[in-house]
């Protein structure tokens, strides 16, 4: 069923219930997934699903009700329960009425090779990738997914926007007897992304990692693979948010327009970049706006939701979550400025230091000075004299964003970086001095 014959039916229920105001998200979604483990593909599932969520808006007061039921009676029932909790919510003064019609560029992010790819295609590069780490004489693990979502929103002041993107996702970790290799790739089109250099790449961390050192905690110049530098730096972007500075809990209070990180460090939220994914507006159906989020280690703009932009006189930016929600907006297109290096001049350059394939379990220690622990993975190496000398037991680090950020010492070039702790974004690797490591690991 089309989005705007599904939203035709919501408004008909509402004006039957007496609601003229009314919001709708159609959103649908198809992916598979092929897993596999010990060298053999193990599983394949696929998922076909689609969702509705109606907002009204009643005197100040809104609520949200979904439904997996798209017939008549399923998308009437969504509705009237929807219009029953907003008439017993309370009263919000700051409520924004529902967005006017507005113009968004539009963004082509869908391939059919990857929404259409089939389990055979699947298996075929999972098998590639399979055989690349069996012939380093080591057992693979991981998934490949491929499909396609699609995501409208309508309301009844005009708003028709609607997005659709394909996605495929490729894992995998090489395993020795005492070692581990990772590697992760994201894609629009699954043509970007190559299994088998993948797996190579993974297969020679995990051999290089067979004898680690256990090397004494400290401070050391890291050199970041993208990997680990989006899984780290990510974290701090929920903070550039207008109701996250509004309401205390943002560690840029009293920091816009100061110079917090290096000279080297510039960052952008642009949803129309070639390496992003996402919608070209946001969930009340407002175009994205590209963001400048730091100039030459300056905070510059901040994201606004048509809320917390009428509470702060200023005009919003497209990066609103859907209502009701607690969060009020964030950036989710970033962009990190790179440099001229790469990782090998990086490694050519450093006399001591540590190269970081990848981090995880990370948590927050301290959010004004954004301080984060957590720890390395799947491949830490010591680097002496300009070359990999050893590999090097994993270590749990300790480090505030706004210290590393002020001692970045080169960039290469930014990539579209997958991790496991945060959604994926466009960010580089990073050469760091001074990274706090805090304690040596059992493994």
């Amino acid at each position: 069923m089309q989005a705007e014959a599904i939203f035709g039916q919501v408004a008909d229920a509402a004006r039957a219930c007496g609601v003229t105001e009314v919001e709708a998200i159609i959103a649908s979604s198809s992916h598979a997934l092929t897993r596999f483990a010990n060298n053999e593909i193990h599983q394949n599932v696929a998922e076909n699903a689609m969702h509705l969520s109606v907002r009204p808006l009643i005197d100040g007061r809104t609520a949200r009700a979904s439904t997996n039921r798209l017939d008549r009676d399923g998308i009437r029932a969504a509705v009237e329960e929807a219009i029953a909790i907003t008439r017993l919510t309370e009263r919000d003064p700051d409520l924004p009425l529902l967005a006017d019609s507005t113009v968004y560029e539009p963004v082509d992010r869908h391939f059919d090779s990857t929404a259409l790819a089939t389990p055979q295609e699947r298996a075929a590069a999972a098998a590639g990738a399979i055989g690349a780490v069996e012939q380093a004489g080591q057992t693979a693990a991981g998934t490949y997914s491929t499909g396609e979502e699609f995501f409208a929103l309508l309301n009844s002041r005009g708003v028709a926007a609607s997005y659709r993107e394909s996605m495929a996702r490729f894992s995998i970790t090489a395993m020795a007897q005492n070692s581990s290799g990772w590697t992760k790739a994201s894609a629009c089109d699954r043509g970007a992304i190559d299994p088998i250099a993948l797996a190579q790449c993974a297969a020679s961390k995990a051999a290089a990692f067979l004898t680690p050192r256990e090397l004494a905690p400290g401070r050391y110049t890291a050199i970041l693979e993208p990997a680990a530098v989006l899984d780290l730096v990510g974290q701090m972007f929920a903070d550039f948010s207008a109701t996250a500075i509004r309401d205390g809990r943002s560690f840029l209070n009293d920091r816009i327009g100061k110079q917090i990180f290096g000279e080297n460090i510039t960052i952008y939220d642009d949803a129309y970049h070639p390496l992003q994914a996402g919608a070209p507006f946001d969930g009340e159906g407002v175009p994205r706006r590209r963001l400048t989020l730091v100039e030459r280690g300056v905070v510059r703009d901040i994201a606004y939701s048509r809320a917390a932009a009428a509470l702060a006189g200023a005009k919003p930016t497209g990066h609103g979550f859907p209502l009701p929600n607690e969060l009020g907006e964030a950036p989710v297109n970033i962009v990190i400025a790179g440099g001229d290096s790469s990782v090998e001049q990086m490694i050519a350059s450093t006399d001591a230091g540590i190269l970081v394939t990848r981090l995880w379990y990370i948590r927050e220690v301290d959010p004004y000075e954004k301080i984060f622990t957590g720890m390395t993975r799947d491949g830490t190496f010591l680097v002496e004299s300009g070359r990999v000398a050893a590999a090097v037991r994993n270590f749990r680090f300790n480090q505030s964003l706004i210290e590393m950020l002020s001692n970045v010492e080169a960039l290469s070039q930014p990539v579209r970086a997958a991790g496991e702790e945060i959604f994926d974004m466009v960010v580089p690797a990073m050469k760091v001095g001074g990274f706090h490591f805090t304690e040596v690991t059992r493994f």
